[in-house]
C-alpha cells in the first residue's frame, strides 16, 4: 500500500509538470509529447518510488520462500538488505525499472490521453466525460501496457532477485540468456495475472485522478 501509493503520487505529478511543459498555446497535448511526458514520469517514478519498493518487496518474497529465511517483516528486512549490501542493496535493477517504468507510463498515458480526447469530442458540449467510460478507458490503457511492456517486467523481475548476481551480468544479458535458453515466449510468462491487475489498476487509478481533479476545481472555483 505504501509503495503503490508513493509510486501513483509520483506518477501523476510527474506526468501533470512534464505535460503543462509539453503542452502547445492552446494547452493540448499531442500524442508524442505525451509520449515524451510519460516517459519522463515513468523515469521519475522508478527512480523515487518503485525501485526502492520494489527491489525490497521482491527480495523479501524471494526470501520467505527459501528453506532458510533470514529477513523478519518489511522493517527487519530492509534494515539487513541496507546493512549487508548499503543504498545500492535497495536499487538494484535501477536500469531495467527505469526501461519499464517509462515504458509503462509513457504507453499507459499516451493511450489513456488519446482515447479519452477521443471519447470528450463526441460528448454533448459541456459534459464530462463519465466515470463509467473512465474506468473503460483506464482498463483499455492497463490492457495496451501489459502487452507492449511485459518484457521488460520480465527482465526487471528476473534482475532484482536473490540469485540475480549468480546467473546475469547486467540487463542485456539476462534478456539474452532468455531469449536463447528459454525462448521468445518466455518473455510473456506471467502475462494474465499482470492483465488482470493492470487493467484493474488502470480503470481504478484513473477513475479515482479524474474525481479528485474535479473536487479540487471545484473547490478553487467556491474559494
Amino acid at each position: 500500500m505504501a509503495g503503490n501509493s508513493l509510486k501513483a503520487g509520483v506518477r501523476f505529478v510527474s506526468y501533470d509538470h512534464f505535460k503543462h511543459m509539453l503542452a502547445d498555446k492552446q494547452g493540448k497535448v499531442s500524442a508524442p509529447r505525451s509520449l515524451l511526458a510519460g516517459l519522463g514520469a515513468g523515469m521519475m517514478e522508478a527512480i523515487f518510488a518503485v525501485t526502492p519498493s520494489e527491489t525490497i518487496k521482491t527480495k523479501l518474497i524471494h526470501d520467505a520462500k527459501s528453506p532458510n529465511p533470514q529477513y523478519h517483516g518489511l522493517i527487519h528486512g530492509t534494515a539487513q538488505i541496507v546493512k549487508q549490501e548499503g543504498l545500492s542493496g535497495i536499487y538494484r535493477g535501477l536500469f531495467p525499472v527505469m526501461m519499464r517504468q517509462g515504458a509503462n507510463s509513457a504507453v499507459r498515458f499516451t493511450t489513456y490521453t488519446t482515447l479519452r480526447q477521443f471519447v470528450a469530442t463526441r460528448m454533448p458540449p459541456g459534459q464530462s466525460v463519465p466515470s463509467s467510460f473512465t474506468f473503460g478507458i483506464g482498463a483499455v490503457a492497463g490492457l495496451v501496457t501489459v502487452y507492449t511492456t511485459m518484457p521488460l517486467d520480465v527482465i526487471k523481475t528476473r534482475m532484482q532477485s536473490l540469485t540475480a548476481r549468480q546467473h546475469y551480468r547486467n540487463s542485456f544479458h539476462c534478456a539474452y540468456r532468455i531469449f536463447t535458453e528459454e525462448g521468445l515466449t518466455r518473455f510473456w510468462t506471467g502475462t494474465t495475472p499482470r492483465l488482470v491487475r493492470l487493467m484493474l489498476s488502470g480503470g481504478i487509478v484513473f477513475t479515482v485522478y479524474e474525481n479528485v481533479i474535479k473536487l479540487i476545481a471545484g473547490r478553487e472555483l467556491a474559494g
